[in-house]
């Protein structure tokens, strides 16, 4: 197993350092997510288990990042989506193909905007 970070635009993995307790790998990355892409940050939480992911989620709307969560009732293991809602932090409520199609147009949204700064 393995941390997973953002930095510099990259994807990193690194030895996995686990406290006691449940592992917190999604919280760690989504810290890492925020402070390095800050306002371009997306956050996804779909179905697991526990509450992984939520404590950063104020990191990604704090610095002006997104945060899309499964709905429940398409989730096979809600805890991770409702623990995300609790929060308050999520901006959106979607299904995994509905969250598929949001990130296409930030995606496409964001080449656009990219082009015309450049172009």
């Amino acid at each position: 197993m393995a941390d997973a970070f953002s930095w510099a635009l990259t994807f990193r993995l690194t030895p996995l350092v686990k406290p006691p307790g449940w592992p917190k790998n999604i919280s760690i990355f989504l810290q890492s997510l925020a402070d390095d892409r800050q306002k371009r940050a997306i956050a996804v939480i779909l179905s697991g288990f526990d509450s992984d992911g939520s404590a950063a989620l104020k990191s990604i709307k704090e610095a002006g990042g997104l945060v899309f969560a499964q709905e429940f009732q398409t989730a096979q293991q809600p805890d991770m989506p409702q623990s995300a809602v609790k929060t308050g932090c999520v901006d959106r409520l979607l299904s995994p193909t509905e969250i598929a199609v949001q990130l296409g147009r930030i995606g496409e949204e964001r080449a656009r905007f990219k082009e015309r700064i450049e172009g």
